[in-house]
């Protein structure tokens, strides 16, 4: 049975949360002199010279319309990368605890960790289909592990983790398990949002940088239960979203028919990426992808990241990462990005 006090830290139980100017008057219209603002307004013309929502309501608003989510199972970050330190901040008590992830997955899992100083047991995955090894996750899972993180559809490598896989760690977990879904609009399969309802230990990632193109943003956001939600919010800096950000991303959610068409465009020519990169000789596999990306393995992966950097084609090599020897991860760009490389490699080829 999953307890959350029973995991949080004792500093966190005890925390008294910032209290803002804008906790304290929740109105849009006044006098306003209780923020030592400057009254005399930005020098862009705009209301940048308030401060922000601090919680961040009429984004979170619409966001809960399109995710058929209540407000207070949402949590708004700046990036999704925010959201993940807080969840070590909340449950993981420095040299004691432990998170599990899976390799090779999202680096900033291990990152958030170690500047936490957060032990990371490494589960890597199964090789080939890049599934989790459940079996190896409940052998070393004990009670001074917090946090286990899953990234579905993941990255590097792209492929989409079997639900009942993730069912089992939810079930046989007590602490919380954070699924990472940056990638999940460019998927077959449906987010895992509505399982919230079910397993409260569950927590879900996902991010406007992706899909929605707006990575210059930082908008990222945590779904949760709302005990979950609530400890999220008493931790974050009082206005962590700023104003331009906020504004932008409610005007950018009222164009859902576009980013729609985009991700049919990305999912097609990520199919004819793969085939094109399938056909070169010195391609060894291209593996399914459910993602907005390809990773893809080279004979020679370093000649051909550094003749393609030359060509000013910019790639990432992830080569050295546990179970991606040899490999290159290609973002899916637009038609005429992806005909200029396949042409680049042809020509070495």
């Amino acid at each position: 049975m999953f307890d959350l006090d029973s995991i949080l830290r004792s500093n966190i139980k005890a925390l008294v949360p910032y209290s803002s100017a804008r906790d304290e008057y929740k109105g849009k219209e006044g006098i306003f002199l209780d923020a030592n603002e400057n009254a005399y307004g930005s020098p862009l013309d705009n209301d940048f010279n308030r401060y922000p929502d601090p919680l961040q309501l009429e984004l979170k608003e619409k966001l809960s319309a399109i995710k058929g989510l209540p407000v207070e199972n949402i949590f708004l970050g700046n990036g999704s990368d925010e959201a993940i330190d807080i969840l070590f901040r909340a449950v993981c008590k420095p040299g004691t605890d432990k998170v599990i992830v899976c390799p090779p997955t999202y680096g900033m899992y291990e990152v958030a960790a170690q500047i936490n100083d957060v032990e990371v047991v490494k589960v890597p995955l199964l090789p080939e289909a890049f599934q989790l090894d459940i079996q190896g996750i409940l052998r070393v899972m004990d009670k001074t592990t917090k946090l286990i993180f899953i990234c579905c559809p993941n990255n590097p490598t792209g492929n989409g983790v079997k639900w009942h896989d993730i069912k089992s760690v939810l079930e046989h977990f007590e602490g919380l398990v954070v699924v990472d879904e940056a990638y999940i609009n460019f998927a077959s399969y449906r987010s895992l949002v509505p399982e919230l309802l079910n397993y409260p230990n569950l927590v879900i990632l996902q991010t406007l940088s992706k899909a929605w193109g707006m990575a210059g943003l930082r908008v990222g956001m945590a779904f949760a239960g709302a005990p979950v939600i609530d400890v999220l919010n008493r931790i974050k800096p009082p206005y962590n979203i700023n104003i331009a950000s906020q504004h932008l991303a409610l005007e950018a959610l009222d164009n859902m028919d576009t980013v729609n068409r985009w991700i049919k465009t990305i999912v097609e020519e990520r199919k004819k990426l793969s085939e094109s990169l399938s056909a070169l000789s010195f391609v060894r596999k291209v593996y399914p992808s459910e993602a907005n990306f390809l990773l893809v393995k080279m004979k020679e992966p370093k000649k051909v990241y550094d003749y393609l950097s030359e060509k000013q084609i910019v790639v990432r090599d992830r080569s050295k990462m546990t179970l991606c020897e040899g490999c290159l991860r290609i973002t899916v760009g637009t038609e005429e990005e992806n005909k200029k490389l396949i042409l680049a490699l042809k020509e070495l080829s």
